[in-house]
């Protein structure tokens, strides 16, 4: 699906934040969401057993459809939220176990939306986001970070997120 725009929602809970920031600056864009919280994921074990409702394969199935993928999460404890980890972490299967689907992720483009309860991102937050892009040969595009205070300000948000949704929209093509 050539241009299509993946989002993967890592927020702990329904009408978070971090959607509400996703629903206005995607509002112009379309985007398939993919909500961690509606997917049980089982974290990464050496010997790849796995129970059978884990849905690993599901999300990865969803990612390998798109070409542009936002990562969306909540800052948790100055990192990316518990729920996006396990799925980060999972990672590690589709270079050791299922390589051949796992390398079809190189190529894709990915973006990062972070919310926030301090002014700015913590110090390496976005560490993981490009390494794990460049290991995979994807390419990490862009953030965008809100604090939480700022999202009913909408006006402001957008105004300030305009280059990043037009790198979105670049990207989508």
């Amino acid at each position: 699906m050539a241009g299509k725009i993946q989002v993967v929602l890592g927020s702990a809970r329904k009408q978070s934040d971090t959607e509400k920031l996703l629903e206005l600056l995607l509002s112009e864009v379309e985007y398939t969401l993919l909500d961690l919280l509606d997917y049980k994921l089982t974290p990464y074990d050496y010997k790849g057993n796995y129970p059978t409702d884990d849905a690993f394969a599901e999300v990865t199935a969803a990612l390998l459809q798109h070409d542009v993928i936002i990562w969306a999460t909540s800052v948790y404890w100055y990192a990316m939220s518990g729920l996006l980890k396990t799925c980060f972490d999972r990672f590690t299967s589709l270079v050791t176990i299922n390589k051949a689907q796992g390398w079809q992720l190189a190529g894709k483009l990915t973006f990062l939306v972070a919310v926030g309860a301090d002014a700015t991102l913590p110090e390496g937050f976005l560490i993981p986001f490009k390494n794990t892009a460049a290991y995979l040969n994807m390419s990490f595009q862009a953030s965008f970070y809100a604090a939480t205070g700022q999202i009913t300000q909408p006006q402001i948000l957008l105004a300030k997120a305009e280059p990043f949704i037009a790198n979105i929209v670049r990207a989508k093509g």
